[in-house]
């Protein structure tokens, strides 16, 4: 499958390129930077550390998309609403890593989705998104009047959006699984005197610092006992690795909009 990288020049662009360099049935079509980046021109495997592989980077996303199958986007909202509009043009798979994204954003996707095959997650990884079945699982299963919800998460000091988008998809299977909506019971900070907590709210603490890949953490917290649901990433490829595998798999489906729950096959 002829697949695109966009911010091909970052850390999970790179990333990207070497994984998919090392997947069976998955080479890269071209490999994309934003304009006046140093980096264009230069061979993508080098850049990545794999050494020359024939893949000029370029500043131009719509040359690139010709004659592609599908693009790997794990850029800013902005670019991310920007390529979908191209992958809708050519018709080919879309896969959306990108977090921070408004309602207005959302709704460019699902606009985008009536022709390109769109997978938008806020996490790309196995674990993660198993992780989030089974909070929506406990969430229904414990009484809000019995047991409070606090999502804590913490990432490396560059990342610049908060909560985390791993940790809003966690609030999310959270607020499923008690048939409430997330945005009237999300707590997102606490500051000065507050007062008691609010029943029935779930709330976000947000860490920043440091080199700290991803860590997120479920608790349920009930009298007398406490229920903790965490996942630690180790390193980037898993979110590289789950994007590949979710380009693979939405090639032969119809346009539309998925998820990774959808891949994977737990939705």
């Amino acid at each position: 499958m002829k697949l695109v990288v966009v911010g091909a020049a970052g850390r999970m662009g790179q990333t990207l390129i070497r994984i998919i360099h090392a997947t069976e049935g998955a080479t890269l079509h071209a490999a994309v930077a934003r304009p006046g980046s140093p980096f264009v021109g230069k061979d993508a495997g080098e850049v990545a550390g794999l050494g020359p592989i024939g893949v000029p980077i370029t500043d131009d996303p719509l040359a690139a998309f010709l004659h592609a199958e599908g693009v790997i986007d794990f850029t800013t909202p902005a670019a991310s609403v920007s390529f979908a509009g191209l992958a809708a043009q050519a018709r080919i798979v879309h896969i959306i890593g990108t977090t921070g994204c408004s309602e207005e954003d959302e709704a460019k996707f699902k606009a985008a989705a009536r022709h390109a095959r769109i997978v938008k997650s806020g996490n790309m990884g196995l674990g993660i998104n198993l992780l989030s079945v089974i909070v929506e699982q406990a969430a229904r299963a414990l009484s809000p009047a019995d047991w409070d919800i606090e999502v804590l998460e913490m990432h490396h000091k560059h990342k610049v959006d908060a909560p985390s988008g791993t940790a809003l998809m966690l609030g999310q299977a959270a607020a499923k699984g008690r048939g409430i909506d997330l945005d009237d019971h999300s707590v997102r900070s606490r500051d000065g005197h507050t007062g008691a907590r609010a029943a029935g709210t779930i709330g976000f603490a947000t860490l920043r610092g440091g080199a700290v890949i991803g860590e997120h953490s479920v608790i349920f917290a009930g009298e007398g006992e406490t229920l903790t649901f965490s996942h630690r990433a180790g390193d980037r490829s898993l979110w590289a690795r789950g994007a590949v595998q979710a380009a693979l798999w939405a090639r032969d489906k119809k346009p539309g909009h998925y998820s990774m729950l959808d891949v994977l096959g737990l939705s």
